[in-house]
């Protein structure tokens, strides 16, 4: 009995919380009133920017040719307002009715045109963060009746599939543009490349491919996503067919290249810019060096060569550097054989500053993208084809969901890099 009046229980107490009225939410309320204000607010403020006075204030006067440049900053208005235009927008906080001002500028024949706010284009319904959100759980492998279900509840029935459809329209117009533009004007002094595995469908059936991704860091040491594509693995035709895709869209021999170690990359680089100083990551070297020894010598390795890497100065880390090869020579020659195998490609971030040392030596900026990126994906099984994998990863990055800062000891950029050193002395 005591069971049964219980269950009752529940089952009207889940009935009322799912009702129409417990549903609604005061806060949510409250706060889509506040973002609708303060949306109306910006953009009736970007209009009297434009029209060079606020509402309701009196056409200026022409200012006097030899007044201050307080007074003549208070130039004549340069258009009207007529009315406002409703339009819904769909945003993170929901939708939102608004209403948009609208007013005509002065053109230089004498006649008028519509004005248009900057801040919300023309025919845009949705911001940017809900088209990512959108295109992100569509690039997961889902599908529109799927997404709509899923996002349905959040925005209130806003979203339907032809709402999902535009958004993946769009973001596929983006993500195409953005792999066709222009890098002539980006001051990349430092490339930073490696590949990352992913699992897709192929002809319908699972299979692991390499997407290789170019992060490229600007003058001023912030890093920028360049490339990502699938070019069919890593071998040297598709690193090589990657590099002239970024050279012929104008992107310069950069000072400084860090690679992962790979033969393909390597070969890649030296056929198309064979005088830039390349880096190979400490970290993968480390790895190589545990893959070439039994585990009960793995914490001896690790030490040694930390004290290697991490040394304070470029003479204590030649001078260790010998130091290590004496020792596992004796000790493991594959160790040794495989720490000399990278040769002084290992040493380049030496011609940096010692500022930059940490962000110089690995492809650890790639690694932490990769990683970020496979923890957004972990719940699908599989990527539903190449092209979803590489616009997806391009996807978090554009819409703000994984953001990069600038590198350790951006300060000392200027300096620039070194002329080649005697590694061996």
């Amino acid at each position: 009995m005591t069971n049964h009046i219980t269950s009752a229980g529940q089952a009207a107490t889940e009935a009322t919380l799912f009702s129409d009225q417990s549903w609604f939410d005061p806060i949510e309320d409250a706060v889509r009133a506040q973002v609708r204000g303060f949306i109306e607010a910006m953009l009736e403020a970007e209009l009297d920017r434009s029209l060079r006075r606020q509402r309701y204030k009196r056409k200026r006067p022409e200012p006097d040719p030899e007044s201050s440049p307080e007074e003549a900053d208070a130039r004549p208005a340069v258009g009207h307002r007529h009315g406002h235009r409703k339009r819904t927008l769909l945003g993170s906080f929901g939708p939102v009715d608004l209403r948009v001002p609208r007013a005509r500028l002065n053109a230089g024949d004498g006649g008028t045109h519509e004005w248009k706010s900057q801040s919300l284009q023309s025919y845009q319904r949705r911001t940017r963060q809900v088209e990512a959100l959108i295109a992100g759980a569509y690039l997961s492998g889902t599908n529109t009746r799927r997404v709509k279900r899923a996002l349905g509840a959040l925005f209130k029935g806003a979203v339907g599939k032809d709402v999902v459809s535009r958004a993946w329209r769009k973001v596929q117009t983006d993500w195409e543009a953005w792999g066709k533009r222009d890098l002539s004007g980006e001051p990349i002094v430092r490339l930073i490349l490696d590949g990352t595995v992913v699992r897709t469908r192929v002809d319908r059936k699972s299979t692991s491919i390499s997407l290789l991704v170019a992060l490229g860091v600007r003058a001023d040491g912030q890093k920028i996503l360049l490339a990502v594509d699938d070019m069919g693995g890593e071998s040297e035709a598709s690193w090589r067919a990657f590099l002239d895709n970024l050279s012929a869209r104008g992107l310069r021999q950069p000072e400084f290249v860090i690679v992962d170690g790979a033969p393909g990359l390597e070969k890649a680089l030296a056929g198309l810019w064979p005088n830039a100083p390349v880096q190979r990551c400490t970290v993968h070297k480390h790895r190589n060096l545990l893959a070439h020894a039994p585990e009960k010598l793995h914490d001896e390795i690790s030490a040694d060569y930390s004290d290697l890497i991490y040394a304070k100065s470029a003479k204590e880390v030649m001078a260790k550097r010998r130091l290590f090869i004496a020792k596992w020579r004796l000790k493991h020659r594959p160790v040794a054989d495989s720490f000399e195998e990278a040769g002084d490609r290992l040493f380049t971030f030496l011609r940096l500053p010692a500022e930059q040392w940490k962000s110089a030596r690995t492809t650890n900026a790639i690694e932490r993208l990769h990683e970020e990126f496979k923890r957004r994906i972990k719940t699908q099984t599989l990527l539903p084809s190449t092209k979803t994998a590489a616009m997806l990863f391009w996807a978090l990055m554009a819409s703000g969901q994984i953001t990069m800062r600038k590198i350790d000891g951006w300060e000392t950029m200027p300096r620039g890099v070194a002329q080649a050193i005697d590694l061996a002395a």
